[in-house]
């Protein structure tokens, strides 16, 4: 198994945004070579009989039953808006016309 380095863990670091002292990177490193180490046992694990499934515990139907309510009033929806023209929220220009 390769190790991380702390360039990469650096690289990583810098690639996340996150702004890593040395003693971090250090600390970070034997963390993430854990993980890695950890995933390549999983790797060796034989999966051929297990059939592949979207989640761990079966589920049927947990939504809620779909049933038609009185909306929210233009007044209380715009309540606690921080601009607003009493019909609309104002949001500042994302876009030049």
């Amino acid at each position: 198994m390769t190790e991380l380095s702390p360039a990469d863990v650096s690289r990583v670091a810098l690639l996340s945004r996150i702004e890593l002292q040395p003693a971090e990177i250090e600390q970070y490193q034997k963390s993430l070579n854990a993980v890695l180490e950890y995933v390549s046992v999983l790797a060796q694990v034989k999966t051929d009989h297990v059939q592949p499934m979207v989640q761990a515990v079966e589920m049927t139907n947990c939504l809620r039953e779909d049933v038609v309510t009185e909306s929210l009033s233009t007044a209380d929806a715009l309540k606690n808006a921080p601009v607003s023209d009493g019909q609309y929220f104002l949001v500042p220009a994302v876009l030049n016309h």
